[in-house]
């Protein structure tokens, strides 16, 4: 008999972790940001800081420049810009965090694909001098298109503007606007100076017309984590363990990482992509017999019948399940330097699961300045939007993205060299945006061939 979804412990539903990036233009604050919203929730370990002041001192400040707590590299300390991602781990008493500082730099763009694949939560940050230009519109699309639930618009730098509360209404309309035109409908605006402090942890006694909550208020209340209870049920086979001895003769079970959802013992589950059906024997975690698993668990599934499960197969539960398709159209972030043309070969993983592909056909780019759709070109460049025809050597299952983050996106690589090309979402990614259908093309042809063992 499964064990009722009310069982599932508290602490699984329960939002005591926020991930979430920040985002912004080159020299708008974010790394300052991050090191006060650090130094003053009083997460930075004494070393670090320590470490912190002395390479300030090295610069000629005499105050601690907070950027360097996480400006990590050599390069990003000398440029003063943020290259590579950095992620931090800290904690209040009211919530755990799990940030990502994603770079500003246009060249850079790809990086905040990376930060906010799995945030709950994205800070954009704005100087209040120049307001809203092409990379916050672009940072606003790429949280948009990754299903980003919530955005923050931090107008930084209030101090250089003396603290003037027309010229934060004026940015955050302006930005409200963009963001609802991309289907973001839960937009926060916070007037700041994160190089003094100001709403960051404490409130601003210098904008006492502002009445909302700090950047930290925020991030400890904001909806997080959901309940795993009422999402589909997910959990992509990583490994197929079949000890050796007589004791483990009949052993057979299915290791992974549930994606989403809550598995139980008695549940019944379709393989895909086979569509075989059976029912859950078993559930280990962590060496013990458990009644049921919620996502993100690891464990490991040992199910009733003999079914013919391997590495890549998916285990899905709830209905509907996804149907195994080799034709995928979907919208795309191109990472790589290389464009990504019409007719490349190119591996697609896509859980734990890895097949070839072929890109038949790139529908149009998106112009993120005018979210207009530029058709016809043959290839996508870095850090371009668009959205794409692929035909696959193996049946998939995926979920549309607008329905299950996890199991809705996938990955395009280089076969030669293994460089991750292209993050895609498969459907529709934008909210309410309506895009034209990709045109009519001929994908019956088999041109790609299954991955030999």
């Amino acid at each position: 008999m499964a064990a009722p979804r009310e069982a599932v412990p508290q602490e699984a539903a329960s939002a005591s972790l926020l991930r979430f990036a920040t985002a912004g233009s080159v020299d708008d604050g974010k790394s300052t940001l991050v090191g006060r919203l650090l130094h003053d929730s009083k997460s930075v370990p004494a070393d670090q800081l320590e470490d912190v002041e002395h390479a300030s001192r090295g610069c000629g400040q005499d105050a601690p420049d907070l950027a360097l707590l996480t400006d990590g590299l050599r390069a990003e300390r000398e440029q003063g810009i943020t290259i590579d991602v950095a992620y931090r781990y800290f904690a209040t008493s009211r919530r755990r965090f799990i940030l990502a500082d994603t770079p500003g730099h246009v060249q850079y763009t790809r990086n905040m694909v990376t930060g906010a694949s799995t945030a709950e939560l994205a800070v954009v940050l704005v100087d209040a001098r120049a307001g809203v230009v092409e990379q916050t519109r672009r940072h606003a699309a790429v949280a948009a298109l990754l299903r980003v639930p919530h955005l923050v618009l931090a107008v930084n730098k209030m101090d250089l503007v003396d603290w003037a509360e027309p010229v934060f209404a004026a940015i955050a309309e302006e930005f409200t606007a963009y963001a609802a035109s991309l289907g973001v409908e839960d937009v926060v605006a916070i007037p700041i100076s994160a190089l003094a402090g100001d709403n960051v942890v404490e409130p601003s006694a210098r904008m006492d017309w502002y009445g909302g909550p700090t950047v930290l208020e925020h991030l400890e209340t904001v909806p997080a984590g959901g309940d795993p209870g009422g999402e589909p049920t997910r959990f992509p086979v990583q490994y197929v363990i079949r000890p050796h001895g007589e004791e483990y003769r009949d052993y057979r079970g299915y290791a992974g990482q549930l994606a989403s959802g809550v598995l139980t013992v008695g549940d019944g589950v379709t393989v895909l992509p086979s569509g075989r059906t059976t029912t859950v024997a078993a559930i280990d975690a962590l060496g013990r017999r458990t009644e049921i698993a919620w996502a993100p668990q690891s464990v490991t599934v040992r199910l009733a019948d003999d079914v013919d499960v391997g590495r890549g197969d998916l285990i899905a539960a709830g209905s509907p399940t996804p149907v195994p398709t080799r034709d995928i159209e979907a919208h795309v972030c191109h990472l790589d330097e290389r464009p990504l043309r019409v007719g490349a070969k190119v591996l697609l993983r896509h859980t734990t699961r890895t097949v070839r592909a072929l890109v038949k056909d790139i529908s149009y780019r998106i112009d993120i300045g005018t979210l207009e759709r530029r058709s016809g070109a043959d290839g996508l460049g870095g850090n371009d939007i668009g959205r794409v025809v692929l035909r696959t050597a193996e049946p998939l299952a995926l979920d549309r993205y607008t329905d299950n983050r996890r199991t809705g996106s996938f990955l395009l690589i280089d076969p030669a060299d293994g460089t991750t090309l292209t993050a895609g979402m498969a459907g529709e990614a934008f909210r309410s945006i309506t895009f034209p259908p990709a045109e009519d093309i001929d994908v019956s042809r088999d041109e790609v061939e299954p991955i030999r063992e």
